[in-house]
C-alpha cells in the first residue's frame, strides 16, 4: 500500500513544481499540499474505506483548483494549465470513478461527477460517465433526459441525442416525459437545419450535390415521434402537451393542425379538449399590423374573442354536462368567466 501511495504522490510532483516555479504557490505551501495529499491517499487505501473519505479527497482537490484560479487572477499568469489544472482535473475524475465504482447506487455521487466534468468541459470523459451511469441506472428516466439534453444542447449532436432517446424508450416505452422531450428535440433539430439552410441561401453558397432533406427540415421526424407517442400514451392531456411544445416553433403550423384535428377526433368528449379550444379563442392575438388601432377597437376585438370563447364553452356544457362530466364542465365555465373579468380589467 505504501508503494502505491508513494507513486501517487510522485505523480503530483510535476504540477507542484510548476505551481512553485511560476509563483502561484510558495515552497512552504507545496510541502503542506504534499503532506495533506499523503494523508488523504492513505485514507483511500485503508482496508475498510468509506464514502466520506472520497468526498473529502475530491473536495480538497476542488478547493485547490479554486485557489489556483484566484492566484492566477491576482498574478495575471494564465499559462501551463495543461500541466497544472488539467492534471488535477484528471486526478479528481479518477477518484470519482473509484467512488462511483464502489457505491454504484448513489445517484447523487454520479451527478456530482457529471457536474464537475461539465464545469471543466471534458466532453470525452463526460460522455463515458453518462454511458456508465445509464448502464447502472436505466430505470431512471430523468438521467436519460439529462444525457440527451447534454448531447443536443452542449455537444450539438442531434444524432447522439436521438440514439439516447430511442434507448430510453426501450426501458420506458410509456413515459410521457421521455416522449415530450424526444418530440421537442426533433423540432429543435429541424429548426437548427432551417436556420443553417437560410444562412447558406443568403450567402449564395453553392452546396453542390448536397441538399437539405425537406422532410427533416419541415419537422416530419417530429411527426413520426408524435404518432408513435400517441399510440403508446392515450389521452387528451398528453396530446395537448405535445401541441404545447409544437406551438413553440413557428414552422409547425401544419403539425399543429394535425394534432388539433386528431385531438378533436379522438377526444371530442374530453373536457380538456373543449377547454383548450375555448382558451385558444380567448388567447388569439391581434392581427398583424394592429399596433396602431384605437383602444376602442382593441376593446371590441377583445369582446369578440370573449364571445367566441364563451360559445365554445357553451357547446362544451351542452355536450358534456352529463354524468361525471358535469362538475368539470361547470369548473371550466367558472374559469373562463374569471379570465374574461381579468382581461376586461386590463383593457
Amino acid at each position: 500500500m505504501a508503494e502505491i501511495i508513494q507513486q501517487r504522490i510522485e505523480d503530483r510532483i510535476p504540477e507542484l513544481e510548476q505551481l512553485e516555479r511560476v509563483g502561484l504557490f510558495t515552497k512552504k505551501e507545496v510541502k503542506a499540499m504534499i503532506k495533506k495529499a499523503t494523508a488523504l491517499e492513505y485514507k483511500l487505501h485503508r482496508r475498510i474505506i468509506c464514502k466520506e473519505d472520497f468526498i473529502t479527497y475530491i473536495q480538497y482537490e476542488i478547493n485547490a483548483l479554486e485557489l489556483i484560479k484566484k492566484r492566477r487572477t491576482r498574478t495575471g499568469y494564465s499559462f501551463k494549465k495543461d500541466e497544472i489544472e488539467f492534471s488535477i482535473v484528471h486526478r479528481i475524475h479518477n477518484v470519482f470513478k473509484r467512488a462511483t465504482g464502489k457505491w454504484k447506487d448513489d445517484v447523487q455521487l454520479w451527478l456530482s461527477h457529471i457536474a464537475f466534468l461539465k464545469k471543466w468541459n471534458t466532453k470525452i470523459k463526460l460522455s463515458k460517465v453518462f454511458s456508465s451511469m445509464l448502464a447502472i441506472h436505466p430505470e431512471k428516466p430523468a438521467l436519460w433526459l439529462m444525457a440527451a439534453k447534454w448531447e443536443m444542447e452542449d455537444c450539438g449532436s442531434s444524432e447522439s441525442a436521438r440514439h439516447l432517446f430511442l434507448r430510453a424508450l426501450r426501458f420506458h416505452p410509456d413515459n410521457s416525459k421521455v416522449y415530450q422531450e424526444y418530440f421537442r428535440m426533433e423540432l429543435m433539430h429541424a429548426e437548427k437545419l432551417r436556420k443553417q439552410k437560410l444562412q447558406l441561401e443568403q450567402a449564395n453558397i453553392d452546396l453542390g450535390e448536397y441538399k437539405f432533406s425537406e422532410e427533416i427540415v419541415s419537422g416530419k421526424l417530429a411527426e413520426v415521434v408524435y404518432r408513435d407517442a400517441t399510440q403508446k400514451i392515450p389521452g387528451a392531456q398528453f396530446m395537448l402537451s405535445l401541441l404545447t411544445v409544437a406551438r413553440l416553433f413557428d414552422f409547425t403550423q401544419e403539425l399543429q393542425q394535425t394534432i388539433l384535428q386528431d385531438l378533436q377526433c379522438a377526444h371530442a368528449n374530453d373536457p380538456m379538449t373543449w377547454d383548450f379550444l375555448a382558451r385558444r379563442e380567448l388567447e388569439a392575438g391581434p392581427e398583424t399590423g394592429a399596433e396602431s388601432v384605437s383602444a376602442q377597437s382593441r376593446a371590441a376585438a377583445a369582446a369578440h374573442r370573449e364571445e367566441r370563447s364563451c360559445q365554445v364553452y357553451e357547446q362544451a356544457v351542452a355536450r358534456l354536462a352529463t354524468g361525471t362530466h358535469t362538475t368539470t364542465a361547470i369548473t371550466i365555465i367558472i374559469t373562463t368567466i374569471i379570465i374574461v373579468i381579468i382581461i376586461n380589467a386590463t383593457i
